[in-house]
């Protein structure tokens, strides 16, 4: 049947903006114990994070009113809560502070007071009944990073390890005789070099003998140590190209009290072998993203040497069971697998697939059957769901870049037969960071308005080895918008999309790369910067500690190569952008702030370019409230129907 063509400020809205936005409910963090499994659930409604404990087939929120679980460590946060023996710890999201509460639903009690600090990656220490935990402390002579306990039965406070510049993962063996940890020292990123380190516990309770295990020639990326019940220390290395799970041999290891300057000064002879649960001949995945967050959880030791892991391959991160009788495919359904947690009768994870929200899953061991715990509604039908289409793509120096094309599949769509569509292209955070092929209610949003969207996971990217994450090292703002654009041109050339109704948006990262991507190239009719950096040099200048030195890594030292910071930087080349650009800064942003933002508005307007500009003062870095999501939405929208 013909269709009639409609204006594009006309589109039928099958899925609204506030639809979208309240389907942004996710899950992070499982926890198997207490005869059950607990969670945190993000409700975008209230803009809260909270607990949620399943048991015998009922789920209840243990959170009361004014509270919400949120880590705000390297402003990132993770690790937001541990099972304790008789309850949980969790850091509360206000204050930063740890709280103990039962499982009777009591109120939660304050188990730390000291405002100046905030703490992340909760693990329980049983044997000391404590809490130990990463702390961040904010004052003179600046922000600071340790190890440190709480005990339960008082709140007495012991600093455990220190010296180093940055802490992760704090892991105690089942005996609690030993302690591992992740630390690095700037100016690497958790995702370029670190050390994974070790400590023994004396009689007389102290944490002694620290030493370094490996990491110590700065070489490669360790995260996510792990013991098994047997007390065998796990870790995922990339120094073979990708992160995947290592273990500790035997052999003689030198041991060096730690030092000042933390344990990286230790000699050591490497106790790690080679990968486990590793074919030969199917080396080439990553068993994790780039740490941003703590608190992770990407693969899980089991009994009699076996793992539970994530394999991600071109964008899949797969879940399979590695035992004594070989390698099983586990919820094969969905095509992306995180936090993984276990018990003896069941497996647990996070899985998202291209046409279900985010579920929390729970496994069979024995038969692999699924059962969905929370989550995994379908808010499309199929008749209106837009589907990833995974697709390499040449791009420069004889390289190809990944992304996922999803072409518009609403039964209202009303452009006429043979009309090719609009595109928009979809930069991610980061950098180093990626996109899935989950449902995305933004993507929806798009797509149910007759956009097809390519979402990029340009070179930098990580799930893609060591060597594609590297390649943006001074790179940023040049491989990646060689990428964007390059992703346009394969499209174009293929008859998917309207060349001429191309336009780009990104957040925080992401918005950078679009902006320079305007900066450098015509292709875009429009584009969209969310809190989206503009001039990396003041970021530089005022970033937290956590990325304090990334910049230069991105894109050099300043001092040296001071050119680079002028070429690529969107503010001092505004007067390049000719495309009209809507920019969304929350006011509270710590990692950009909203002066840089409104900056770059400044410089636009000055010079002509039609420019919107919406400041949310309650968000910070990633909008979080449903009002403000669906806001941000309906307005990008908004603004690029008056250019079609």
């Amino acid at each position: 049947m013909s269709k009639t063509a409609v204006p594009y400020g006309s589109w039928p809205s099958e899925w609204s903006a506030e639809q979208a936005a309240a389907a942004s409910r996710d899950f992070a963090e499982l926890r198997a114990g207490h005869g059950g499994l607990f969670w945190i659930e993000y409700d975008p409604a209230d803009a809260r994070c909270t607990l949620w404990y399943w048991r015998e087939g009922q789920a209840s929120c243990l959170t009361p009113a004014g509270f919400s679980l949120r880590s705000r460590v390297y402003e990132y946060g993770g690790g937001a809560f541990c099972l304790t023996a008789q309850g949980v710890a969790f850091v509360n999201e206000a204050d930063q502070q740890i709280y103990i509460q039962d499982l009777c639903q009591q109120a939660p009690v304050a188990l730390s007071r000291n405002l100046e600090c905030r703490y992340g990656d909760l693990q329980f220490d049983r044997r000391g009944n404590a809490i130990v935990a990463l702390e961040e402390r904010h004052g003179e002579p600046g922000v600071e990073h340790r190890l440190v306990s709480l005990a339960l039965d008082g709140g007495e406070r012991r600093v455990l390890v220190e010296g180093a510049d940055f802490y992760s993962s704090p892991a105690l063996d089942p005996e609690g005789g030993r302690l591992a940890w992740i630390e690095w020292s700037r100016p690497e990123q958790p995702w370029t070099a670190t050390r994974l380190c070790w400590a023994e516990r004396s009689v007389e309770g102290l944490w002694v003998n620290a030493c370094c295990l490996a990491g110590a020639d700065g070489r490669e990326s360790l995260q996510q140590p792990r013991f098994d019940e047997n007390g065998m220390l796990f870790c995922l290395s990339d120094q073979n190209g990708w992160w995947q799970p290592w273990r500790e041999r035997g052999g003689r290891l030198v041991v060096h009290e730690l030092g000042d300057g933390g344990a990286q000064s230790a000699p050591y002879e490497s106790r790690l072998e080679s990968p486990v649960g590793c074919a030969p001949h199917t080396k080439d995945f990553d068993c994790a993203p780039a740490p941003w967050q703590l608190g992770t959880i990407s693969y899980q030791p089991l009994a009699g040497s076996g793992l539970l892991l994530t394999r991600m391959r071109d964008g899949f991160g797969l879940l399979f069971e590695q035992g004594a009788h070989g390698l099983r495919q586990l919820a094969a359904y969905y095509s992306r697998c995180r936090q993984l947690a276990v018990d003896e009768r069941s497996f647990y994870c996070i899985a998202g697939s291209a046409d279900r929200t985010a579920s929390v899953l729970k496994i069979d061991r024995d038969s692999g059957e699924t059962s969905v715990l929370a989550g995994g509604e379908q808010p499309l039908p199929d008749t209106q769901l837009s589907r990833p289409q995974s697709l390499y793509f040449p791009t420069g120096q004889g390289e190809s870049a990944h992304a996922y094309l999803y072409l518009p599949n609403n039964a209202e769509y009303c452009g006429m037969p043979g009309e090719r569509p609009p595109l928009v292209v979809f930069i991610h955070g980061g950098p180093t960071s990626a996109c899935y092929p989950v449902f995305d209610p933004r993507i929806q949003f798009w797509t149910q308005r007759g956009f097809a969207v390519v979402d990029v996971n340009y070179r930098g990217s990580s799930g893609f080895g060591r060597a594609y994450r590297h390649r943006l090292r001074e790179q940023w703002g040049v491989l990646d918008v060689e990428d964007a654009c390059q992703a346009v041109h394969a499209l174009a050339a293929g008859g998917q999309i309207d060349p001429l109704r191309v336009f780009i948006r990104g957040s925080s990262a992401g918005g950078y790369t679009a902006l320079c991507a305007l900066v450098v190239s015509d292709l875009f009719r429009g584009g969209a910067s969310l809190y989206g950096v503009s001039d990396p040099l003041a970021l530089r200048r005022v970033t937290h500690k956590f990325e304090a030195d990334y910049l230069d890594w991105l894109i050099g030292d300043p001092q040296k190569n001071p050119e680079r910071y002028d070429e690529r930087a969107p503010l001092r080349n505004a007067e390049r952008i000719t495309a009209p650009v809507i920019f969304f800064q929350g006011g509270q942003d710590a990692v950009v702030l909203p002066e840089q933002t409104e900056s770059m508005v400044a410089q636009l307007r000055a010079g002509g370019v039609e420019v919107a500009y919406r400041l949310y003062p309650q968000e910070r870095h990633g909008f979080r409230d449903a009002v403000n999501l669906a806001d941000a939405l309906e307005r990008e929208w908004r603004f690029y129907q008056r250019l079609l």
